[in-house]
């Protein structure tokens, strides 16, 4: 007498576009929700020793929109989730253009925006070359905390002359490549960082501006709690807006009660 098959359960296929904190705990919390579910979180590659997440790790681009297109077919990706840093602009128009042409369900996990409260002096930019711009008129020396990959317009042959006489204190998870700003000064450091160490370095530095991407979360947050108390202006530089038609949650909550409606898991 023969016997019916047993089927083992699949879930599907989640692709978490990651590097963020937020795709770490995305991952973990689809490890642990069912392990009948495959989840693999792409990484770029431009952190030497990233923090690696629960399940499939995926390193380095795939070749613009039409790469990833083809990666999600040959994959069998039944969901993306973009949680990749709200700068990461080129990836997630790639994401998008990708999912259009295969009808993958698409999702932007983008932690908020940072909010001004009362006490603070900010200066809202649009772009990393008007913060270069502003800089001269707020202070002389800069704590700027944009990134390693950001630092072009502060330095090189484009950079507004003014900025010779400022001092530059840069901060980075691994050391950034040349051009460097002038008079510059490199601090390796990985958040999260705490409001006692922010207070520390901006008062050893002698910081006069804080420079930043309007990155949200509360990993960076205390440099401008420690620059409220101190009354230093902070460039702010606005986040580009996530693809358009793309639904946006706010934390991993929100991005798990999307996946299993679309997924119908559990």
């Amino acid at each position: 007498m023969s016997m019916p098959a047993h089927h083992a359960r699949d879930d599907g296929h989640v692709l978490v576009l990651g590097g963020t904190t937020e795709a770490r705990l995305l991952a973990a919390e689809l490890a642990a929700r069912s392990p009948a579910l495959r989840v693999t979180t792409s990484l770029a590659g431009r952190v030497e020793q990233p923090a690696l997440p629960d399940g499939g790790v995926r390193v380095g681009g795939f070749g613009g929109a039409d790469g990833l297109a083809a990666w999600l077919r040959a994959e069998q990706v039944s969901a993306v989730v973009d949680a990749t840093h709200p700068f990461a602009a080129g990836i997630s128009a790639n994401a998008a253009v990708a999912v259009a042409g295969t009808g993958v369900p698409l999702l932007a996990l983008r932690r908020p925006s940072w909010r001004p409260v009362a006490g603070d002096r900010w200066h809202p930019v649009a772009s990393l070359a008007e913060a270069a711009a502003v800089l001269p008129e707020l202070g002389s020396r800069v704590f700027l905390t944009t990134g390693r990959k950001d630092l072009a317009p502060f330095t090189g042959p484009d950079r507004l002359h003014a900025l010779d006489r400022l001092r530059f204190l840069v901060r980075s998870v691994d050391p950034p490549a040349p051009p460097l700003p002038p008079n510059v000064e490199v601090v390796l450091d990985r958040g999260p960082f705490t409001l006692d160490g922010e207070r520390a370095l901006l008062r050893d530095h002698r910081i006069d501006v804080l420079v930043t991407k309007d990155s949200g979360g509360a990993a960076t947050a205390p440099k401008l709690t420690a620059a409220r108390e101190l009354g230093l202006p902070v460039v702010v530089v606005q986040r580009p807006p996530a693809p358009a038609g793309v639904p946006v949650a706010e934390d991993v909550e929100g991005a798990l009660e999307w996946l299993v409606r679309v997924l119908r898991i559990a």
